[in-house]
């Protein structure tokens, strides 16, 4: 089994969990439900945008743990005063160390910004759990969802008010993944099979191949302002960075630092 095989495989058990303990009926009471969405794609377009999404991430299969002394409010808080255009939160919590909880506590702290709940969406409730939590964008991974199953899920994240980010690796994914409920793609440039590329050259491969009228952005792998610059370059206008923020003492100061950075 690869590491998304087993990531997917606790997924299914997490979910079915969570059907017992939370029906859909009390998720759908959630003052949330109300909440008008904080559009990704209308920040990303802003010609004043930063276009970083930064993340929350306390640790990964591949690194461990990368971070276990800070807050999420105080990191996502501080994220957003340094310019962050989009905030991603991790709510797995077996491979990632993320909760519903640190979603919810960065929902609350940073009501106006954009934020995608970040996990391995695989059911209809998980789409409904996260509009009860305040998300705006939910992340779909080619990877291990089927065409129709991308369909399905993008359908009813619609439904409820959200945006759907489709996150491919190759064009093979891309080609068979994209439908009309895709609000932006997103290029991972690590490969969720082994999580071994170090490199952005998923993105650049694979720059011309997205529609134009599509909206990317490049995800993983990103640590030099110069990369950013050249993802610009090729038609970019997002970055989700997480492990180059995460793993300092400041996080929030190391995204003020790259951007200024970036800026020059």
């Amino acid at each position: 089994m690869t590491i998304l095989d087993k990531i997917i495989a606790h997924k299914a058990q997490e979910v079915a969990q969570s059907k017992e303990k939370v029906s859909v009926q009390e998720l759908e009471k959630s003052g949330f439900f109300a909440k008008t969405n904080n559009s990704l794609k209308t920040s990303l377009l802003n010609p004043a945008s930063s276009g970083i999404i930064a993340e929350f991430k306390r640790k990964s299969p591949s690194k461990g743990i990368i971070n276990g002394n800070v807050t999420v409010e105080e990191v996502t808080a501080g994220y957003v005063k340094a310019g962050a255009a989009c905030l991603s939160v991790l709510t797995d919590f077996e491979f990632f160390g993320g909760s519903s909880e640190d979603f919810l506590k960065a929902r609350r702290t940073n009501p106006t910004i954009p934020m995608i709940r970040k996990d391995f969406m695989i059911d209809e409730y998980q789409i409904i759990e996260a509009k009860s939590l305040g998300a705006d964008v939910i992340l779909l991974i080619a990877a291990n969802l089927t065409p129709q199953r991308i369909k399905d899920l993008g359908k009813l994240t619609k439904e409820l008010g959200m945006e759907t980010l489709l996150e491919i690796h190759d064009e093979e994914e891309l080609n068979r993944s994209l439908n009309q409920y895709i609000d932006v793609v997103g290029v991972n440039n690590r490969n969720l099979k082994n999580f071994a590329e170090q490199n952005v050259n998923a993105s650049l491969e694979l720059a011309e191949k997205i529609p134009a009228e599509c909206i990317k952005i490049s995800e993983s792998c990103i640590s030099e302002a110069a990369t950013i610059k050249l993802l610009k370059s090729v038609g970019y206008k997002g970055f989700l960075i997480g492990e180059t923020f995460m793993k300092t003492e400041n996080p929030a100061e190391a995204l003020k630092n790259f951007i200024d950075e970036v800026s020059k």
